[in-house]
C-alpha cells in the first residue's frame, strides 16, 4: 500500500502540475480539498482522468469521488480495490 500511496503522489504532482511540491510534502492523510493541498473543482477532473488512465477505474456518478477522494490514502486503498490495469 505504501508503494501505491507513493506513486500515486507522485502521479497526482505530475498531473495538477504542482511544481513546488515532492512527493514528501503531501501527507496521505490530509484532505485533498479545502485544507490539506486545497484542490478545487478542476482538479478533481484530472484525478478522474488520471484514475482512468492509469488504473483503469472509471467513477459512475460524482458523489463518488467526493468519498474517493477524500486523501491520498483513501484515494490509494480505492485504487487497490478496483484497479483494473
Amino acid at each position: 500500500m505504501e508503494e501505491l500511496i507513493a506513486q500515486l503522489k507522485g502521479k497526482i504532482i505530475e498531473a495538477l502540475n504542482l511544481v513546488d511540491l515532492t512527493p514528501e510534502d503531501i501527507d496521505a492523510d490530509a484532505p485533498l480539498f479545502g485544507e490539506g493541498l486545497g484542490l478545487d473543482s478542476i482538479d478533481a477532473l484530472e484525478l478522474i482522468l488520471l484514475m482512468e488512465k492509469n488504473y483503469g477505474i472509471r467513477l459512475k456518478n460524482p458523489a463518488e469521488g467526493k468519498e474517493v477522494f477524500k486523501s491520498v490514502r483513501v484515494m490509494a486503498e480505492y485504487i487497490a480495490a478496483h484497479r483494473t490495469k
